[in-house]
């Protein structure tokens, strides 16, 4: 059984601990925050400049309030109606459909920068028909939600 009085008459080289401690402060002189001051400049530099053009505009321009400057508006119009109108289940669909195609054009840009080291990597022209059959997907499923009335607004 090991106890705390036998760890207590362990004994360690004073060399090996003055290395150790050494190493360590040597890789955290390596690790500097100094490296990071342009940075930190950089970030308090466009914080003190945002506030201050946006606090500039509060001190030097007039402010005169008015009912009329007070109302609420939208878009320049008068707003008309409630607030918490409901939106047509097409509008939900649409979306939807956006985002799924959308993405879908996000996973064939990084095949498009890459595909001349693809060619040569595979040695043949399957990264081409391998994006090929993924547009054929999209293009099955683009008219299957054609022939269901998914784009149609009325």
């Amino acid at each position: 059984m090991f106890a705390f009085a036998d760890f207590a008459s362990l004994s360690f080289p004073e060399s090996h601990i003055f290395a150790c401690t050494t190493a360590a402060f040597t890789a955290l002189q390596a690790f500097s925050m100094v490296a990071y001051l342009p940075i930190f400049v950089l970030i308090a530099l466009a914080l003190g400049l945002g506030l201050l053009l946006a606090n500039l505009s509060q001190l030097f321009g007039p402010f005169r309030p008015t009912a009329k400057k007070g109302i609420i508006y939208e878009s320049g119009m008068d707003p008309v109606g409630s607030a918490h109108e409901r939106f047509s289940v097409k509008f939900y669909l649409v979306a939807m459909l956006f985002i799924l195609f959308d993405i879908e054009v996000v996973f064939m840009y990084p095949w498009a920068v890459q595909y001349k080291e693809l060619l040569l990597e595979s040695g043949s022209l399957f990264p081409l028909f391998e994006m090929l059959l993924f547009v054929a997907i999209l293009f099955v499923g683009y008219i299957y939600v054609f022939k269901k009335g998914g784009l149609k607004w009325s």
